[in-house]
């Protein structure tokens, strides 16, 4: 069995590598080259406590596995991050574990790769102003993805907590990627592309403030109940997601799809490969809800772990 461990991770994963992962692995997803299980969301035995199980296989590629992603609320208090990611892959020949990832690090870059990929196709070519609402951990790479596919000009970012803006700011600005807080609608107003990155349960903004032409990636509702648009604005905009199915049941979609039955989402998988044409004018508002599919976590993982084994960045241990 192999380990993969989060140092030898950051050696070799990089943003280029997690968006042509995504990217396959949106386009398995729309293709149905793959399965993907209902997702687990379960709680530790204190309260705050939960992890979330996200399993699914590849048919080419013959790879199956899963990812447990945890969030220990104390974790701060004892140095740790309070959220921790571990990837399995199993054996396909004998269903034993192949490789056990650290995916922490692995699993901020693969949710912002799939910002990076559809905001790479929906975004308006000449958008220059980012907004962010949400500035914790995730915020960061959120941020540095977009900056690879747009040439971006202005960066404006909101949180309930001040304290966390002007710590993203501080981590930005080491980067050589200028940031700046504002106000939630100056925020939205502003934005030529609002990225949301939030636990949040009720919507974050008032739908007058955002403008036409603006597209919008909802990354934060990953369980049912959460929230992060209003629906007023999820009506009247052209949406899209990495799985319709998962997005209704657990993802942004959930709210509007609940009181609007023919709610329409197209999966961005079909646009990557040309079925659906995107965005159609410059005044249009795109939504991609990113509530994140295994597949994503599969195909990053393979592609770290074969590159792992080629460079001798993997401990090997006898699992028998």
């Amino acid at each position: 069995m192999f380990i993969l461990s989060e140092d030898n991770v950051k050696k070799i994963a990089n943003e280029g590598l997690a968006f042509e992962a995504v990217s396959e692995a949106f386009v398995a997803a729309y293709e149905k080259k793959g399965a993907i299980f209902p997702v687990v969301i379960a709680n530790g035995c204190d309260e705050g406590n939960s992890f979330s199980i996200k399993s699914g296989n590849l048919s080419v590629q013959k790879l199956s596995g899963l990812k447990i992603g945890s969030y220990w609320a104390d974790n701060h208090s004892k140095g740790l991050p309070n959220h921790s990611t571990t990837t399995l892959i199993l054996n396909e020949e004998t269903g034993v574990i192949q490789a056990v990832i650290n995916a922490g690090y692995l699993n901020g870059l693969r949710t912002a790769a799939a910002n990076a990929v559809a905001t790479n196709k929906l975004a308006r070519k000449n958008a220059r102003i980012l907004g962010v609402l949400g500035a914790g951990h995730q915020a960061i790479f959120e941020i540095k993805a977009i900056c690879k596919v747009r040439d971006i000009q202005k960066i404006l970012i909101h949180s309930r907590t001040e304290g966390t803006v002007l710590k993203a700011v501080e981590q930005l600005e080491k980067l050589g990627i200028i940031a700046e807080s504002a106000s939630v609608e100056s925020v939205c107003r502003a934005a030529d592309i609002l990225v949301t990155v939030t636990n949040s349960t009720s919507p974050l903004f008032k739908e007058e403030w955002i403008k036409s032409g603006t597209h919008i990636s909802a990354m934060g509702a990953d369980q049912s109940g959460k929230q992060e648009l209003p629906i007023e604005l999820v009506r009247k905009a052209k949406l899209y997601a990495d799985s319709p199915t998962q997005s209704r049941a657990i993802g942004e979609f959930e709210a509007a799809s609940n009181s609007t039955q023919e709610l329409k989402i197209c999966s961005i998988g079909a646009v990557l490969i040309g079925d659906n044409e995107g965005r159609t004018n410059l005044e249009q508002i795109t939504i991609f809800d990113s509530s994140g599919i295994a597949l994503q976590d599969l195909c990053v993982a393979k592609m770290v772990l074969d590159k792992a084994i080629e460079q001798r960045l993997i401990m090997e241990i006898d699992f028998s």
